[in-house]
């Protein structure tokens, strides 16, 4: 697997296809196998005509494991992916993130419009601007002694997603405490690339799709429906709201 080093965290990632690249990063305690691979992205988007890329964020999959919360603002990591594309010398490309992934995908697109050609937003609705999503409780899950000792439903969650993908369980939790910023609506509403906002009818982390669209210039809203958070990723209607957006979008 390829990788390479943003100063001193060395990214993992993907690179498969050819045609107009386009960026996956995937959602909290998850990988670029987990989110993108076994849900079946990363073989739609190659049978569509496009180079994709996916990243191992850090502290997560096979890249460098941090333990202090200020190694993973959403900033490092949008810095992360922008790094990634100068790696690959891709000047421009679609970007598609999920939960965390996509709150990456926003800073991203703020901070460098340049380099977004359009942006898919998935699995986070109007709690980019309007709260974190997942709760800081699940730091505590993560960190408890056993799952025996895990009395939050949310927090039992994660805790088996993340040890079902072998990830450390230490990174993760710092990384979902100094992961948890927000954008103003003032700067949600900068985001002017095209953007498609995606969100399960049953998520109940994420928060409304449609209010979200509402506040950036040049998006709309996907529901995915009868999926939750942990559901909706590989939704078929997820896929096929995806592949329309991109052969529409300028």
């Amino acid at each position: 697997m390829p990788s390479f080093r943003n100063g001193p965290v060395e990214i993992a990632y993907l690179d498969e296809g050819e045609g107009e690249p386009i960026l996956l990063i995937h959602g909290f305690a998850s990988t670029k196998e987990v989110n993108w691979v076994q849900p079946g992205w990363v073989a739609t988007l190659t049978r569509a005509g496009r180079r994709v890329i996916a990243v191992d964020n850090r502290g997560h999959g096979a890249s460098t494991k941090l333990y202090d919360p200020a190694e993973y603002h959403t900033i490092k990591m949008a810095e992360d992916a922008r790094a990634l594309l100068d790696h690959l010398g891709i000047a421009r490309a679609d970007v598609m993130g999920y939960s965390m992934g996509a709150r990456i995908t926003a800073f991203l697109a703020l901070a460098e419009p340049a380099r977004v050609r359009a942006a898919v937003i998935g699995g986070l609705g109007i709690r980019l601007v309007d709260g974190v999503g997942l709760p800081e409780e699940i730091a505590f899950a993560l960190e408890a002694p056993s799952m025996a000792a895990v009395q939050d439903p949310l927090g039992r969650v994660f805790r088996t997603f993340a040890e079902q993908n072998k990830g450390d369980l230490r990174a993760l939790a710092a990384c979902i405490r100094g992961s948890r910023q927000v954008l103003t609506p003032e700067q949600a509403a900068a985001i002017r690339v095209p953007a498609l906002i995606a969100v399960g009818t049953r998520d109940d982390v994420a928060g409304s799709a449609h209010e979200l669209a509402a506040l950036l210039p040049n998006a709309r809203a996907l529901d995915i429906p009868h999926r939750d958070h942990m559901r909706a990723v590989g939704d078929r209607v997820f896929k096929e709201g995806v592949l329309a957006f991109l052969r529409e979008r300028p």
